[in-house]
């Protein structure tokens, strides 16, 4: 049994003083008690926080942080950027997709992410022709995760046609090309490859409804059960104005209202982005189940638009956060951006506070958190049975000095401070530690190098 003491932690009821951690050979938290002693135990060097899931994750599109700010002939939308990524993912070989993964995955680990969702749909080589090993790439992600040391949740996503009606995808699109089958072989070669490692998981992800007919989409799910019972699914919708109207245009249904009618949605879940809901989809999203996964960076950078977060929340609605295209590796930054939208759209302060309490910063964490359990993995708190996935924060930094409970999320989440995040623990290990992570400059030639060829 290891244990640690922290002077101060976020448990699921709020913060609490004098905490005793004590940690199983197999990585799980197995007791926690506030007011402990720190008899026999490893003092931590800070306050300690849940390991926050990154829940979306395209890792190929870090290496484009940047590459598109710049206005074409028109007006730039998801549309235009969408274009210029196609252009981008048709040089990308498996080697600098492991390198720019890798290097990734150090960067959120040194966060304060634990755990990632790769939401996965680059499969086949350039060109468009399938690999001889059809997870090649799939696979080339899990020895990123591995070798980071992050948790990892891989999710093949089925791509199969360019929008709604079963339209042909086009040729930027070809490195996209799956089916039900490929995808489920896909997750099960992820599977032997981690040899019961519990810290990787698999589940599907069909990539949208433009994207997946319903015939697709219902055979993907039935396929998903051999997985394993919790296998997660996954799935982009309402992300756009213009793909809600196609939706329509195809259903008479928006994308949300026909999955939330016709998928029969549940706790297996999750909906990324939803951005554009109607209060019943806001309702009944809510009441089905689902994690909703939101990328405020990413939605931000694109345009997408800012999704219900009060009436959702109001609902009793789960979410998360998520990197999606990574121009933010944070997860302060991702929930700080995410309730400044809503002060912004409601111009008022403080709006994501909870029951638990009134500080935003401590319930954006505590949720957020908590949505880890999208990822198929037993993680979201610092609480027993589940997997022991520490934020230590550094106990001497400036912006903490005479801070105590709320008021250290809050400086982790609105101070804007950088350095606050000081070891990092996933599952029992310590992949972090004094702000450094030990692969972190092998890493970063290894990205320097695959960049340099992509813009060549």
């Amino acid at each position: 049994m290891n244990s640690y003491f922290a002077p101060e932690a976020l448990l699921p009821e709020g913060w609490a003083r004098d905490v005793r951690i004590d940690l199983d050979d197999a990585g799980n938290i197995a007791t926690v008690a506030p007011g402990a002693s720190p008899q026999g135990c490893r003092v931590l060097a800070g306050p300690a926080l849940p390991g926050m899931a990154n829940l979306h994750s395209h890792a190929f599109q870090r290496a484009m942080a940047g590459l598109t700010e710049v206005r074409g002939p028109g007006e730039d939308d998801f549309w235009t950027w969408r274009e210029l990524m196609y252009r981008f993912v048709a040089r990308l070989a498996p080697e600098q997709a492991r390198a720019i993964a890798t290097h990734l995955y150090v960067e959120l680990l040194r966060h304060g992410y634990t755990a990632v969702a790769e939401f996965h749909y680059v499969h086949n080589a350039p060109g468009g022709e399938p690999y001889a090993e059809p997870a090649t790439l799939a696979l080339a992600h899990l020895e990123a995760a591995a070798g980071a040391g992050i948790a990892f949740t891989c999710l093949p996503s089925l791509y199969a046609h360019s929008n709604f009606g079963r339209q042909p995808l086009r040729p930027g699109q070809a490195r996209f090309r799956s089916d039900p089958a490929m995808i489920v072989g896909i997750a099960r070669s992820v599977q032997r490859a981690a040899a019961g490692n519990p810290d990787i998981a698999v589940g599907v992800a069909p990539h949208s409804l433009r994207a997946v007919d319903p015939a697709e989409l219902s055979e993907l799910v039935q396929a998903s059960r051999t997985l394993g019972g919790n296998a997660p699914i996954h799935i982009h919708a309402a992300e756009q104005q213009r793909e809600v109207e196609d939706c329509i245009a195809w259903s008479v249904k928006r994308p949300v209202e026909w999955l939330l009618e016709s998928a029969e949605i549940d706790a297996r879940w999750c909906v990324v982005h939803a951005t554009h809901l109607t209060p019943d989809e806001t309702a009944a999203l809510a009441r089905s189940g689902a994690v909703v996964a939101l990328c405020p960076t990413t939605e931000a950078n694109l345009g997408d638009g800012i999704f219900p977060l009060l009436p959702f929340r109001a609902a009793g609605g789960r979410y998360g956060i998520g990197g999606d295209s990574h121009v933010s590796r944070d997860p302060a930054e991702e929930l700080r951006l995410l309730e400044y939208a809503q002060r912004l759209q409601h111009r008022r302060r403080n709006l994501a506070a909870g029951p638990r309490s009134s500080a935003v910063g401590t319930t954006l964490w505590l949720e957020a958190a908590a949505g880890g359990r999208a990822l198929g993995r037993a993680m979201g708190a610092i609480a027993p049975g589940l997997r022991a996935d520490l934020v230590v924060l550094e106990g001497a930094h400036p912006d903490l000095a005479g801070r105590s409970g709320d008021a250290i999320a809050n400086a982790l989440v609105f101070s804007g401070a950088t350095g606050l995040v000081r070891d990092v623990m996933v599952g029992g290990k310590w992949a972090v530690r004094e702000g450094h992570h030990a692969g972190e400059g092998a890493a970063a030639e290894n990205f320097r190098r695959a960049l340099r060829e992509l813009l060549a």
